[in-house]
């Protein structure tokens, strides 16, 4: 059975490049978003998140007729599953979204259907999300009862992509394909065929949705030990960044850069997932949860210094020291906040300091809920020229491109190393 009618549940940063990949290759695709703004925007050929490429793929799609954008699901036959995984109170994950896509989809199903989840998620959700559309449509049989005898094929295949180069790699890399049955997956790996040219790997659901899980917690750990060394080489007066590329010349070494924390997504999150499944066994996994996500308060106690440092001999009073937070996105050149401790930070400083905060953020247009009514939107130039205290949070292009030698604040707190 051909895959003539794709449907994308979740239009955000994974879905819609998702959606539009496949709309290149000549399919039909429908994409559903319960935002009436994104749904409507996507429609004129726009796009609604920033992503290098995806603008004009989407254009030459909904321009050409392959690809559009409603608020509830029809019919199709494949449909993917790409909505947010967050957690709740105490690391739990909440499924809640996943619930409501399948529920979403449920009517419209029929015989011969594939089912993908893609949304990262704990150990067994594939599973779950194989009960709920059981419940949903008793009159067909599915792969948790029937086995190779379903009518609905589902599986569980995550993305493993990079924010700024997602259109490269949804093609290019590898992709992990874990069915519920051997029919399963390779009615799942003929779909992505469409346009992967990576390597298809066939496995088991539970392996998939466990190897996307360790995948970031392999990252998060890794970049938990840089952290870390930037906290000791602090207290040790060491340059950690000059110690990381001395330490990286030997030939078995590659440690990371440090930063602020860990945002996003997907590493700040999904670790969270594997601690709460096995509290037990995941120490390690636990231990860089928390370096990472303590690195914002550390950050924040350096500005604090700076400051009492700068009253203390830059003449002035609490309420007229200025501090500029540079960047927000939980990484470089990209406008996705997420998760991101750039903003945690930023709010922080905003919620303590008496004086102004300035967010400098080239890549939105207007500051989160959470900042709104704390600090002010500000332009790069301004920040520099205006403000006592720079910290740098994140390294966008623009921020490297200044000279450091134009630098001439007394007070920077540099988590980058981009200033130093």
């Amino acid at each position: 059975m051909s895959f003539d009618h794709i449907s994308v549940i979740g239009l955000g940063y994974i879905g819609l490049p998702t959606a539009a990949a496949f709309a290149s290759r000549g399919k039909k695709v429908v994409g559903v978003d319960v935002n009436q703004h994104a749904v409507e925007t996507i429609n004129r050929g726009a796009i609604h998140i920033v992503e290098p490429d995806l603008a004009e793929v989407v254009k030459r799609a909904v321009d050409g007729g392959y690809l559009t954008a409603v608020t509830r699901p029809v019919a199709a036959d494949a449909f993917l599953i790409a909505v947010p995984t967050p957690f709740m109170a105490g690391h739990q994950p909440d499924l809640d979204y996943v619930r409501a896509a399948a529920l979403s989809l449920a009517p419209v199903l029929k015989t011969g259907d594939l089912v993908i989840l893609e949304s990262t998620s704990p150990v067994g959700t594939t599973e779950q999300m194989a009960q709920w559309l059981a419940e949903a449509r008793p009159d067909l049989k599915f792969p948790l009862t029937a086995g190779e005898e379903t009518d609905i094929n589902i599986a569980y295949c995550p993305e493993r992509v990079l924010p700024g180069k997602i259109m490269a790699e949804l093609i290019k890399n590898d992709r992990v394909i874990g069915g519920m049955t051997a029919r399963c997956s390779a009615r799942a790996s003929e779909l992505y065929q469409i346009f992967v040219e990576g390597e298809c790997v066939v496995t088991n659901s539970r392996t998939a949705e466990m190897c996307k899980l360790t995948e970031n917690s392999f990252r998060d750990v890794n970049i938990a030990f840089a952290n870390e060394l930037s906290l000791i080489c602090a207290d040790q007066d060491i340059n950690v960044w000059e110690l990381i590329r001395l330490a990286n010349r030997h030939p078995r070494v590659n440690i990371l850069q440090p930063g602020p924390g860990v945002g996003g997504h997907c590493i700040a999150v999904d670790p969270w997932f594997i601690v709460a499944q096995n509290p037990g066994q995941a120490r390690l996994i636990h231990t860089a949860r928390m370096v990472n996500d303590d690195k914002p308060i550390w950050v924040v106690d350096r500005v604090k210094a700076a400051v009492a440092d700068c009253l203390a001999h830059g003449g002035k009073r609490a309420a007229e020291v200025t501090i500029a937070c540079f960047g927000l996105a939980f990484k470089p050149d990209i406008d996705d906040l997420r998760e991101s401790p750039a903003v945690a930070i930023t709010r922080l400083i905003a919620q303590w300091h008496v004086g102004k905060t300035l967010a400098v953020e080239p890549n939105v247009e207007q500051l989160p809920a959470t900042l709104a009514d704390l600090a002010t939107l500000a332009g790069l130039d301004q920040a520099l020229d205006t403000a006592d205290v720079l910290v740098m949070l994140v390294d966008h292009r623009q921020f490297r491109a200044r000279p450091p030698a134009d630098i001439t604040q007394r007070w920077i707190i540099d988590t980058k190393g981009v200033w130093r």
